[in-house]
C-alpha cells in the first residue's frame, strides 16, 4: 500500500468520525503529529509564560515561589489526562465547547465555549503585551512613546508593539493553516533549541545552590496567613503558563489520526513544558548575581539574563524569547477562531452563517480571524492608559479558562458517576480505573484555583494607586456580567436557533435502495 494511499485512507476514517457528530469536513486535513505538538506547546509557551510574569511571581513570594511549578503542573496535569481521554472520544474543532456539549449538555457547551472564546480574546492581549516586556530591553529604540518614565508611557508602548503582533497573527490566520503551521513549527523549534541552550547557559553560570527555593525574602510578612497568603498571589505567575494545551485537540479536524495523535500532544506539550520551565526558573534563581536587586522584581527574568550572559548574548536570546512570544499568540489566535467556527455551525454565536464560513481559496474560517483579531486590540484600547494592564489583563484571561475548563471536568465527573462516560475504544487513550480519581482531583483543583485567582487582591487587581473599589473587584465584576449577560442572552435569544447550519451539515447516507437504483442505471 503506498504512502498517499495510506494518507487517503486515513483521512477518510477521520472524516467518518466526523460525520458521527453530524458536521462535513470543510478544514483541510494536513497536520501530522508534531504539527499538533507545536500547536500545543507554542500555546503554553515556556519562554514566553516564564518571561512573562516572573517578575510578579518573585515581587510577591521571593525565589520560594518556584514551588508553585511543581504544584500547578501537578493540578493542570489531571485536567490534561481528562483532555487527553476527550481528545481521543471526541476529535473535533472547539474541543472545549464540543466536549463539555457531550459530556455535559447543550447549555453546559455554550457557556464553556463563550468563557473559552473571551478568554482567548483577552490571551491573545496579555500574551503580545509580552513584546513590551521584552523588546524596549534589547534596545530603547523601541520604547516609542515617551521615555519609559511618564505614567503612561509604558503602557501605551504596550499597546501599539502589541497591535502590531495582533496584526500579524490576523494575518497569518487568515491566509490558511498551513502557512500558521509552517510558521509555528519552525517557531517552536527555535524555541526548543533556545530553551535547552539557555538552560546550559545558566547551569555554567551558577553561583548559590538549589536550597535558594527556600528562601522566601521576607514575602507574607504582616499578612493574616503569613507566608502562604503571599505564595498563593504568587502562584498567579506559574499558573498562567501551563494552560492552553487542549489547543492539540482543537485542530483535530485539520490533523491527521487526530484521536490518536492529539492525546500524545496534549500530554507531550505540558510535561515538556513543566520540565524545561521548571528548570530555567530554578537555573534562573541559582544563577543571577544577586538576589536583592530591584530590578528582578521589575524586569524579570530579561533581567537576569542579561545579568549573567552578559550584553551580546543576552540579547540574542532574548530575540528567541520575542520568536516565542510571536508564535504563541499566533497558536492562541488560531485556538480562538476554531473555537468560533465551531460554535458557529452549530448557529450558537451571532452571525453564524457569517462567522462560520470557510474560505474556499483558503480552507480556513477567514472571519472569525479578523473579528477574533480586533475584538483583541480593543481591549488593549480601553485600557491604554492603565498602567497595571499586564496583570489585570492576565488575570482575568486565566480565570476564565480555569472556569472553562471546570465546565469540562465537571460535567465529565458526573457523567462518570453516573457510569455514563464510555472513554474511546480501539486501544486509543483511556484512563482507566484511574479516570476516576484523577477526574475528582482535576475538579477539585479547577474550584480552588479559580478561587484563588478570582479572590480581590490589592496586590493583583490594584497594586498602585489609583486606588479603586471597582479595580480591585475588576475581575468579579467582569467576569460576572461576561458569565451572566452572555448566558443570559443565549437562553433568552440564541438557545431557540440552535442547530447545525445546513451548509455543514453532514451529507446523509445513501439508503440501500438508492445505491441499487445507482448500480442498476450505471452502464
Amino acid at each position: 500500500m503506498s504512502q498517499e494511499h495510506s494518507t487517503q485512507e486515513s483521512r477518510s476514517g477521520d472524516d467518518a468520525e466526523l460525520a458521527e457528530f453530524g458536521y462535513r469536513p470543510e478544514l483541510k486535513r494536513t497536520l501530522g503529529n508534531f504539527h499538533t505538538f507545536a500547536a500545543g506547546i507554542s500555546y503554553i509557551s515556556i519562554l514566553t509564560g516564564t518571561f512573562q510574569l516572573f517578575y510578579f511571581g518573585f515581587a510577591n513570594g521571593g525565589p520560594a515561589y518556584w514551588w508553585s511549578w511543581p504544584m500547578v503542573f501537578g493540578g493542570q496535569f489531571t485536567v490534561a489526562l481528562c483532555f487527553a481521554e476527550l481528545a481521543a472520544r471526541y476529535p473535533v474543532a472547539g474541543s472545549v465547547y464540543n466536549w463539555a456539549k457531550k459530556v455535559g449538555n447543550p447549555h453546559i457547551g455554550w457557556l464553556a465555549g463563550w468563557m473559552m472564546l473571551l478568554a482567548s480574546v483577552v490571551s491573545i492581549a496579555a500574551v503580545a503585551l509580552a513584546y513590551q516586556l521584552t523588546l524596549p530591553q534589547i534596545s530603547s529604540s523601541f520604547q516609542f512613546i515617551g521615555d519609559g518614565t511618564g505614567p503612561y508611557d509604558v503602557a501605551t508602548n504596550a499597546v501599539a508593539l502589541a497591535a502590531v503582533l495582533i496584526l500579524f497573527t490576523t494575518l497569518v490566520n487568515a491566509f490558511g493553516v498551513k502557512l500558521m503551521a509552517t510558521i509555528n513549527t519552525a517557531g517552536v523549534f527555535l524555541e526548543l533549541i533556545a530553551t535547552v541552550v539557555l538552560i546550559v547557559l545558566f547551569a555554567v553560570h551558577i553561583v548559590r545552590g538549589p536550597q535558594v527555593v527556600t528562601h522566601t525574602a521576607g514575602a507574607g510578612h504582616g499578612q493574616p496567613f503569613g507566608y502562604l497568603s503571599a505564595f498563593l498571589v504568587a502562584s498567579l505567575a506559574s499558573a498562567y503558563v501551563m494552560y492552553g494545551f487542549d489547543t492539540a485537540a482543537s485542530l483535530g479536524e485539520e490533523s491527521l489520526d487526530p484521536t490518536r495523535g492529539a492525546p500524545r500532544a496534549i500530554i507531550r506539550a505540558i510535561v515538556a513544558s513543566f520540565v524545561l520551565g521548571g528548570l530555567i526558573l530554578l537555573l534562573a534563581l541559582m544563577s543571577v548575581s544577586s538576589l536583592t536587586g530591584k530590578k528582578l522584581s521589575t524586569d524579570g527574568l530579561q533581567y537576569v539574563v542579561l545579568d549573567v550572559l552578559g550584553p551580546t548574548a543576552g540579547k540574542a536570546m532574548l530575540w528567541c524569547v520575542l520568536i516565542a512570544v510571536t508564535v504563541c499568540a499566533l497558536a492562541v489566535h488560531t485556538a480562538a477562531i476554531r473555537l468560533a467556527f465551531a460554535m458557529s455551525r452549530d448557529n450558537n454565536l451571532p452571525a453564524s452563517s457569517v462567522l462560520g464560513r470557510v474560505s474556499p481559496r483558503f480552507r480556513t474560517p477567514v472571519v472569525p480571524a479578523v473579528v477574533i483579531g480586533v475584538l483583541a486590540l480593543a481591549i488593549l484600547v480601553v485600557n491604554i492608559r492603565q498602567p497595571q494592564i499586564f496583570t489585570v489583563v492576565t488575570s482575568i484571561g486565566i480565570i476564565m479558562i480555569y472556569l472553562a475548563y471546570l465546565l469540562v471536568t465537571g460535567p465529565m465527573l458526573v457523567a462518570r458517576l453516573r457510569g455514563k462516560w464510555q472513554p474511546a475504544g480501539d486501544g486509543k487513550f483511556s484512563l482507566g480505573r484511574w479516570g476516576l480519581p484523577v477526574n475528582i482531583i482535576a475538579v477539585l483543583w479547577g474550584g480552588a484555583m479559580t478561587v484563588n485567582l478570582i479572590w480581590p487582591r490589592a496586590a493583583v487587581y490594584n497594586a498602585a494607586a489609583p486606588y479603586h473599589w471597582y479595580l480591585r473587584w475588576g475581575a468579579v465584576l467582569f467576569i460576572g456580567v461576561i458569565a451572566g449577560g452572555g448566558f443570559a442572552y443565549y437562553w433568552f435569544v440564541q438557545r431557540h436557533r440552535t442547530g447545525v447550519l445546513a451548509e455543514h451539515a453532514a451529507q446523509p447516507a445513501p439508503s440501500d435502495d438508492s445505491v441499487a437504483l445507482e448500480e442498476v442505471t450505471t452502464p
